[in-house]
């Protein structure tokens, strides 16, 4: 480490849902590295480590060379002339870029989705039937006296989860941390989460809205058959005693995992698990939140929220926004083949999807927006190389419980933003196509 440092404090790290905005980084400017992350976990050491000035081409197009203004220029007038363009990603970038990536789908009449299609999207869709009983991070770690954790592996996934919000964190009304709460983990096998746990229900696989919906009942007074015993894996009398403590605790939360959301059931699971905080809300004060994964997958379910309405897997071809997961999300929409283009920004799905949907995306032209090489990017058509977001762009973000956080990054960038890229690549979208916006069911029409 040279001597030519300083102290970056407070700063974001934006490596997962908790958003944890008390880090100080020591940067050194030498060597254009993060050298040191006080406060941080093993995952965002990790995350701070791997970020330097990487040299990269600002840019390739078909494989060769080239400056991000060429680069703009073909992803646009790829979108401008797809008759059914997707947008896919946004959970690893900015609000305001997320922003601009709506706003081009607007312009352009085609699918926006975002990474929420393949993880959470099952519980935003329980959020709208069912409703949600929420609260902050803060007032979790200030006034629970229970949490649950269920079909997650915080320890592993959000170490801070425990240590700064939930389970040894000391809060008001909690002075004592550990010892004034009770912790209680519902999942199919042990994990290196279950240490921690003052209360371990092992759940047999795919069983999870019978317990819950057992549970419901058992908060209501009602009666469970014994035989819960055989078909979940879980006795009578250990459901008896977490209903009565729920029942009987002063602020209690339920904090859920994909092992809830991404099981046989999808969005009925989720569902019952928020209309049992409904429920417990009758006798206490309960509580319920989905932990999330990407740094800002909650921000672009917001921001995907309040500009149309939806939280992803949103069309609009016809000129007004549609919601229909199965039908509108990117893992069926390349796996039947009928995107005709494609911009990923901040997401790798050539790493993860089904082979149906990478190779679909082999066959059309794709536009990647992302600081590093990747799966996606490799088979693009278009990469454009963006700076990385908390690390070398300010903006805004949104945690988990759906509080927003500002960043502030600590290193400088060669390359330019998702968010100016994003908006140059809509405006020229717009010139291209006479400055109006034509929906994509008009310009099929036209094309024919």
């Amino acid at each position: 480490m040279s001597a030519n440092t300083r102290v970056v404090r407070n700063a974001t790290c934006t490596f997962c849902g908790c958003v944890c905005d008390d880090m100080h980084l020591t940067v050194d400017d030498d060597t254009h590295k993060i050298v040191k992350a006080e406060n941080a976990c093993v995952l965002g050491r990790a995350w701070f480590k791997e970020h330097g000035i990487e040299q990269r081409p600002q840019a390739l197009i078909e494989g060769r060379e080239a400056s991000t203004e060429e680069a703009i220029e073909a992803a646009a007038r790829i979108l401008a002339d797809a008759r059914f363009p997707m947008i896919y990603g946004l959970s690893d970038t900015t609000c305001e870029a997320q922003r601009q990536a709506v706003a081009i789908a607007d312009m352009i009449g085609g699918n926006i989705d975002t990474t929420t299609s393949v993880c959470h999207g099952p519980s935003g869709m329980a959020f709208q039937a069912v409703g949600e009983s929420t609260a902050t991070l803060g007032e979790i770690r200030n006034r629970a006296d229970l949490v649950i954790f269920w079909g997650g592996n915080p320890a592993e996934s959000h170490p801070r989860l425990f240590t700064r919000y939930s389970v040894t964190a000391k809060g008001m009304y909690i002075p004592n941390g550990k010892k004034d709460r009770t912790v209680v983990l519902v999942d199919v096998r042990r994990t290196p989460s279950a240490a921690v746990a003052d209360i371990f229900v092992q759940v047999k696989p795919r069983r999870d809205f019978e317990v819950l919906w057992a549970l419901r009942a058992l908060v209501k007074g009602r009666h469970v058959d014994p035989a819960i015993d055989q078909l979940t894996g879980v006795p009578l009398a250990t459901l008896e005693d977490l209903a009565a403590r729920m029942k009987a605790c002063r602020f209690g939360a339920l904090m859920f995992g994909m092992g809830l959301s991404m099981t046989r059931g999808r969005h009925f699971n989720s569902g019952a698990l928020l209309a049992l905080a409904s429920d417990l809300n009758q006798y206490t004060h309960f509580v319920a939140k989905p932990v999330r994964g990407h740094g800002n997958v909650t921000g672009a379910d917001n921001v995907v929220s309040w500009q149309t309405g939806f939280p992803f897997g949103v069309n609009m071809s016809r000129g007004y926004p549609r919601f229909s997961p199965g039908e509108f999300t990117t893992v069926d929409v390349l796996s039947r083949g009928e995107a005709d283009a494609a911009l990923i920004v901040a997401a790798d799905p050539g790493s993860n999807f089904p082979q149906a949907a990478i190779d679909h995306l082999r066959r059309i032209p794709v536009i990647v927006l992302d600081p590093k090489e990747t799966h996606t990017s490799r088979l693009a058509k278009v990469a454009i190389t963006t700076s990385t977001y908390g690390i070398n762009v300010g903006g805004t973000v949104y945690r988990m419980d759906d509080v927003p956080i500002t960043l502030r990054p600590a290193l400088p960038s060669p390359y330019p933003s998702d968010e100016s890229v994003l908006k140059r690549i809509r405006e020229r979208v717009g010139e291209l196509i006479g400055g109006k916006r034509i929906p994509a069911m008009e310009r099929i029409g036209m094309a024919a």
